[in-house]
């Protein structure tokens, strides 16, 4: 017997949400699709500008913190037919990524960064850059966030002493308020046996800025939290939530084998 014979599991996610369900169900259980990471949105004009001045001036350090955004960027300068520019400055310019996705575009490109987070967090990557900062001049940094802790990154390292230019080539909407209200009454009411998270975005998007304490308690109660990664899950646990099931693989496959062996050692025991 399958460990989510029965189980209702929800999605957070937008994009992967059918693939989850689709592996969710694999397993004997029931999806129960909740978009709440919001549309994600382009910025074209102020990609364009952010190459520009990328090209324009000088930088110390480049620091890409998604593979979105660091494509986006890339795929704006080619619509601008400074795409060799571009890739030329950047080998040129000391890099720092964090993000399994950037670094794919790293390779693709060809890049050498100095730096990679090594547990995929901004957190471990601005302790190492710290480091290298340290007893150092101010740097220029371009910094590649979006509209989520982007102007908290910017501050950290401005009150550093460095020269921060923000470039944020895409965005995310607001998510539905009728969705984000009915997986938040979902989760109070227990009705869902997990809920399935595949972004930082979507944590904030749940939670908000005011404290939850009755989705924190029905977390800590019944309802498994489950993240992608570790970033996620960092998330999670910053709300209160003591238990944050994750695979030891940040892939949407082992994360459903997780919750399926979390479901069948609870029924062996």
């Amino acid at each position: 017997m399958n460990g989510l014979a029965g189980k209702k599991i929800g999605v957070a996610a937008v994009r992967a949400a059918k693939e989850i369900s689709v592996l969710i169900e694999k397993q004997a259980g029931t999806p129960v699709i909740f978009p709440i990471q919001g549309r994600q949105r382009l910025n074209e004009a102020i990609s364009a500008q952010n190459i520009t001045d990328f090209l324009g001036e000088s930088f110390d350090w480049a620091i890409f913190t998604t593979g979105i955004g660091a494509r986006t960027l890339t795929d704006c300068a080619t619509t601008m037919g400074l795409h060799s520019l571009y890739v030329d400055k950047l080998n040129n310019t000391k890099l720092a990524v964090r993000g399994s996705k950037t670094m794919k575009w790293v390779k693709e490109k060809k890049l050498a960064p100095i730096y990679v987070s090594e547990d995929g967090t901004m957190s471990n990557l601005l302790a190492t850059l710290a480091q290298d900062f340290k007893d150092k001049s101010p740097q220029r940094i371009f910094l590649q966030a979006y509209n989520l802790d982007d102007h908290k990154l910017k501050k950290i390292l401005e009150e550093e002493g460095h020269s921060v230019y923000l470039s944020r080539p895409y965005a995310y909407e607001k998510p539905d308020p009728l969705v984000v209200n009915g997986l938040k009454q979902s989760i109070v009411e227990q009705s869902l046996d997990a809920i399935v998270f595949t972004s930082k975005t979507q944590v904030n998007n749940i939670f908000g800025d005011q404290q939850q304490p009755n989705l924190i308690n029905a977390f800590n109660d019944r309802v498994l939290a489950v993240a992608v990664g570790k970033v996620t899950a960092s998330a999670l646990e910053s709300q209160g939530i003591k238990q944050v099931l994750q695979p030891n693989h940040q892939k949407m496959g082992a994360m459903i084998v997780a919750i399926e062996h979390h479901y069948r050692r609870l029924a062996e025991n």
